[in-house]
């Protein structure tokens, strides 16, 4: 037969198994009525509702308004010059004089009109009566590849393609922010979690351990030592919480409802917990080559950068346009009455007709060559600097990448490291319940299976961090 301070210390320990266990039971109808919330959903709601996000989307409106504006300089025009003198009696003159003027992409601009002039005092070169005349200007030299207006519509197209990468490069750094702020919010979460189980068995020990004392099976001091390390652990517990509380408030800057109001994040919110019962050591991780071409050739930063070397190109390949001399040809086809297209297959330098030339050309071309400069300078100064950013982002990728591989054999020790701590707590358990270990032992135990336990939930929390982390330096989160 067992000697009775051996059953009671068996009816001890089965006492505590089952408090345990009717904890683990109401924690988890708790939290079967708590909502979860996962980081994809976090996600989605930033890209949607955060008001980065929008500005980010209104970045990209008004480029395509300005982009819309500037080809406003292509568009046909109409204009009407209408005058008269009247004095005196006298009818001095009238004018009028219609014009349709078509612009293209190339230079040549097209118009056609209609004039009608009278009265006593017409000028010279004005023609009394109903005329009609269609008519081409063209620069021969200067402004022939490109003009202010081709340049323009250019920068214009190239800065909607910026705006675009800006967007991408602030929802990158947005939706980074956001998983930062999610992952830490999982991380205290958890440990608030730790702390509330431990805190309820050992109140669970320390009645049971109180009740030892008066069935004469314990000391006093025992009641003390238990009574100490439940305090603590309460201590410790309001901290956790508070922590995750912090944290809540600080995920619940990136929520925000369709209506542009904020979100509070309420506490029957709990973050997904999936995510701990995956294999680390096994988890998929990018090749770091990919990682890096990819960076190179999508980062938003880069393509921020190529964009703004395009728009200074163009303005370089207008710079050039000052160093040519002006040329530049007119030529109107003229006609009787209102009907401009007849004759147009004669001669067109046989009758009927107007042209002009026009010449022009700086002696020293000190503009044109400094301003050209100019140009290439800043080209050769954005150059340098996408190489910068370039070098930055590579290093930043490797960083972060390593980082990963770190974090993942961390992971692996410390599982390995506190699965051992825990074997030892139950060995101790198992003394203390047949009366061979002491209290403070157990405590001590319980302490390091704690410690450890927290340090595992940080580095698996740092795990998922990195993955992100590894996407948004290569500027792939979108």
């Amino acid at each position: 037969m067992l000697a009775p301070k051996k059953i009671s210390s068996v009816l001890v320990r089965l006492l505590v198994c089952a408090v345990v266990l009717i904890c683990m039971i109401f924690s988890t109808q708790a939290r079967a009525q708590q909502h979860i919330l996962t980081l994809d959903e976090v996600l989605d709601i930033v890209r949607k509702y955060h008001p980065v996000a929008r500005q980010a989307n209104l970045l990209v409106d008004s480029a395509e308004a300005n982009r819309l504006a500037a080809r406003g300089a292509f568009d046909p025009a109409f204009y009407v010059s209408s005058q008269q003198k009247t004095f005196d009696g006298k009818n001095y003159y009238f004018y009028t004089n219609p014009e349709l003027k078509i612009p293209t992409w190339y230079g040549i601009d097209f118009k056609a009109g209609i004039e009608d002039n009278g009265g006593d005092r017409l000028t010279r070169e004005a023609t009394a009566g109903r005329t009609s005349y269609v008519g081409v200007s063209l620069p021969v030299l200067k402004n022939l590849l490109t003009d202010r207006r081709r340049t323009t519509v250019e920068q214009a197209k190239i800065i909607v393609k910026q705006s675009k990468a800006a967007r991408l490069d602030e929802l990158n750094n947005l939706l980074y922010e956001a998983t930062s702020a999610y992952w830490n919010w999982v991380r205290e979460y958890q440990v608030y979690n730790v702390f509330a189980d431990v805190v309820a068995i050992n109140q669970a020990r320390l009645d049971l351990v109180r009740r030892s004392f008066l069935g004469g099976d314990r000391a006093a001091i025992d009641t003390v030592e238990a009574l100490t390390q439940l305090q603590n652990f309460q201590f410790l517990a309001t901290e956790a919480q508070y922590r995750w509380l912090a944290s809540g408030l600080e995920l619940s800057n990136f929520l925000w409802l369709s209506n542009q109001q904020p979100f509070q994040l309420p506490t029957n919110i709990i973050p997904d917990t999936a995510w701990n019962l995956v294999n680390i050591t096994q988890y998929p991780v990018p090749l770091l080559e990919d990682l890096l071409t990819g960076a190179k050739l999508n980062h938003p930063k880069i393509q921020t950068l190529n964009r703004k070397i395009e728009v200074l190109e163009s303005e370089r390949r207008l710079k050039f346009q000052s160093l040519l001399p002006a040329l530049n040809f007119n030529y109107n086809f003229l006609s009787k009455g209102y009907q401009p297209w007849k004759g147009v297959g004669q001669n067109v330098f046989e009758n009927n007709y107007k042209y002009g030339i026009e010449f022009g050309l700086p002696l020293f071309l000190s503009q044109g060559r400094g301003e050209y400069r100019g140009a290439k300078i800043k080209i050769q100064t954005t150059d340098l600097q996408r190489d910068q950013v370039t070098l930055e982002i590579e290093n930043k990728v490797r960083d972060y990448f390593n980082q990963l591989l770190t974090l993942r054999q961390q992971v692996k020790i410390y599982e390995d490291a506190y699965n051992n701590y825990v074997r030892l707590l139950r060995a101790e358990e198992i003394k203390f319940s047949i009366g061979e270990s002491s209290l403070f032992l157990l405590n001590s135990r319980e302490n390091k299976v704690l410690e450890t336990r927290q340090k595992l939930l940080e580095l698996k929390t740092k795990f998922f961090k990195s993955v992100i982390a590894v996407q948004w330096a290569a500027g792939n989160l979108q």
